[in-house]
């Protein structure tokens, strides 16, 4: 899969988030965004990487730290 093909699934779901808003004005999307996906990427790194943060980190290119305090966040840790 591209990072084009990335690209368009995403504007296609905020195409249809748009739709589905039937014309009210949304708001905080920057937030929402950020939050739905960053919690699967996360969970696909850490998978891929056999739960090593400190390789997820590197191919994130997030400081190990940051990575750590973001897992929490989302409750990703055991």
């Amino acid at each position: 899969m591209s990072k084009k093909h990335i690209e368009e699934c995403i504007r296609t779901s905020l195409e249809g988030y748009f739709k589905d808003l039937h014309g009210t004005e949304p708001g905080g999307m920057y937030d929402m965004m950020v939050r739905v996906v960053e919690k699967p990427l996360l969970e696909v790194v850490m998978q891929h990487a056999d739960q090593n943060q400190s390789r997820a980190a590197d191919w994130l290119g997030l400081n190990r730290n940051t990575l750590r305090k973001k897992l929490l966040e989302h409750k990703l840790l055991t």
